[in-house]
């Protein structure tokens, strides 16, 4: 993360994105940034909610709050000059390992022996029954690593293919022009694809924490 006068900028390339936000207000007619933003808001919120029941409907601000917030900073990041903090595994763990511990403690305390009952499939053979329980201890223990890894890879990889072609381009510029212009046509592709990426692991995210939270509701 870059520093100003040896302060992390992490805080304000978290923060800042909010401000872009219009503040909600209590008059008939908004405008269309407004109307635009409830409209978002209410299809994310739906999309989430709808696998859970009554219960889980208690986590719907959240899970949208968090779907808005990488949505937002996933975005911005491709502007040029900018820095994506969800490029960093360390941000991504922070987001993943909490929530995905709730979602855990919620079904632990809620309905233990269910949630204990998905350790062991029903119809297990006496002997598979250690080695299954290990295995399924490991796949749900891994699950929040899984969740930061994830995001991290798709839109590190992303931001380098981006780099390493507009590299291209700008050398090959001078030397060979229609090389250069086929790499920026490339780049173009590319970018729109990243676009797409940004918002579909931002969504990806959120909707595997509600699919946690089903499970143990």
């Amino acid at each position: 993360s870059p520093s100003l006068m040896g302060i992390p900028l992490i805080l304000i390339a978290t923060t800042f994105p909010a401000l872009l936000l219009p503040s909600p207000n209590n008059r008939w007619v908004t405008d269309r940034l407004s109307t635009l933003q409830l409209w978002i808001i209410n299809l994310i919120t739906k999309q989430l909610m709808t696998p859970l029941n009554k219960k889980g409907h208690k986590w719907a601000l959240i899970l949208t709050s968090l779907m808005v917030f990488l949505l937002l900073i996933n975005l911005l990041g491709l502007l040029p000059y900018t820095f994506t903090p969800t490029t960093q595994l360390s941000m991504n763990l922070a987001l993943a390992f909490p929530l995905w511990l709730a979602t855990l403690l919620t079904g632990l305390r809620n309905q233990p022996s269910i949630s204990l009952g998905h350790l062991l499939p029903e119809g297990t053979p006496t002997l598979l029954i250690p080695a299954l329980i290990l295995i399924e201890t490991t796949s749900l223990l891994i699950r929040p690593l899984a969740l930061g890894v994830r995001l991290t890879a798709n839109l590190t990889a992303g931001h380098l293919l981006i780099q390493l072609i507009s590299t291209a381009t700008t050398t090959l510029m001078s030397t060979m022009p229609v090389v250069s212009l086929l790499t920026l046509l490339v780049l173009f592709l590319l970018t729109i694809l990243e676009v797409a990426v940004a918002m579909i692991q931002a969504y990806v995210f959120v909707l595997l924490l509600s699919l946690y939270l089903q499970e143990n509701i």
